[in-house]
């Protein structure tokens, strides 16, 4: 595989799933020094210095198409069906969209020799071990972490170069996509009980941190790497963090349990990750409420 110069003005990368949350930031942070082509499939999107185009990635043969025609340097594959409840409703879609497509991808990558680097998930594990490392077996609960656990198996098996990237959950605010931290802040705003779990544990980072890891484990890591924060963290320690990082009331948020919210997918306990590996090649995310606080600046 070639190694890549960002620094480079030439260079294109490809970002599938430009118009969401994670594939905005992703244009954020690669604009100045890439240049970008992003596919979208059901929400058009246009950015300044940025080509973007419909794509549905379950056509195989239109996605060999566009690889072809595009002949990008980089591929970053954002791209899912990322909302566990949806996934457990819809598995068969899910399994397209989340599995197949991501398999087909990395085939056609490897094949022109292209980098890749794919997003997968925490919720691969089964939340009862935690910390996580990237050795430590997967044992998803959902139908979301096990497409996703699927996909990393395929896609190494057919692009062993490629960058499987676990991603922990993400906040932030991207006009295309917003995070679940809108309709939290928007809740305590209007004086609305916002119940949040003590005991469903996470990493979080911030929107432009993880795309900032993704540019990293892009250039640095071939196989699995953990781009979790530095903070393990409760649902309700969060938005404890977010209230005071925005200056509202603590009053609205509730504290309950899972087992309070009866919902399609099951939902791990803990899937706090250890990212030393990432941090050893210069991930360094932010702390949650410095983040939050940067976003209310």
């Amino acid at each position: 595989m070639d190694s890549i110069d960002s620094s480079s003005p030439c260079k294109t990368l490809l970002i599938t799933g430009i118009s969401g949350f994670l594939g905005w930031h992703l244009y954020q942070a690669a604009r100045h020094t890439w240049t970008i082509y992003g596919t979208y499939q059901t929400r058009p999107v246009s950015f300044a210095n940025a080509t973007t185009l419909a794509l549905d990635l379950t056509n195989a043969a239109a996605l060999k198409q566009t690889l072809q025609d595009l002949r990008p340097d980089a591929v970053i594959h954002t791209a899912a069906l990322s909302q566990p409840n949806a996934c457990q409703a819809q598995p068969e879609l899910a399994h397209r969209i989340n599995v197949l497509a991501s398999l087909n991808l990395a085939g056609f990558c490897a094949d022109a020799g292209i980098p890749l680097a794919f997003t997968s998930t925490d919720l691969v594990f089964d939340g009862h071990h935690a910390p996580y490392r990237e050795a430590d077996p997967v044992c998803p609960v959902s139908r979301y972490g096990e497409q996703k656990a699927a996909a990393e198996v395929g896609i190494l098996k057919r692009h062993p170069q490629a960058a499987v990237c676990r991603m922990p959950l993400m906040f932030g605010n991207a006009p295309t996509a917003p995070s679940f931290l809108q309709p939290f802040l928007q809740k305590l705003r209007d004086g609305e009980t916002l119940r949040l779990f003590t005991d469903e544990f996470r990493t979080p980072i911030s929107g432009r941190d993880a795309a900032k890891g993704l540019l990293l484990a892009l250039e640095k890591v071939q196989g699995i790497v953990h781009l979790g924060g530095p903070e393990r963290l409760s649902r309700y320690e969060f938005g404890l963090h977010m209230a005071a990082a925005f200056g509202l009331s603590i009053d609205p948020i509730s504290p309950c349990r899972q087992a309070d919210v009866p919902m399609p997918a099951p939902r791990p306990p803990d899937v706090s990750m250890d990212s030393r590996y990432a941090f050893s090649l210069g991930y360094a995310p932010g702390g949650v409420l410095a983040e939050l606080r940067a976003l209310g600046e």
